[in-house]
C-alpha cells in the first residue's frame, strides 16, 4: 500500500509571526478605541439602520 504524503508549506520564521501578530494586536486595539468613542457609535448606528 502506497500513503502519500501532502507537502507541507515552509514555516514562517519567527520575527515574520511576531510581526504580523503585532499587526493583528494594533488592529484589534484601533477597533476597540473606536467603540469607546459615542460619536462612531452613532454613526455607525445610523449607517446600519440607513441599510433598512
Amino acid at each position: 500500500m502506497h500513503t502519500q504524503t501532502t507537502p507541507t508549506p515552509p514555516a514562517l520564521p519567527l520575527w515574520l509571526r511576531a510581526l504580523i501578530w503585532a499587526g493583528v494586536l494594533a488592529i484589534l486595539l484601533a477597533v476597540f478605541a473606536l467603540y469607546t468613542r459615542p460619536e462612531f457609535m452613532l454613526t455607525l448606528a445610523d449607517q446600519v439602520w440607513a441599510c433598512f
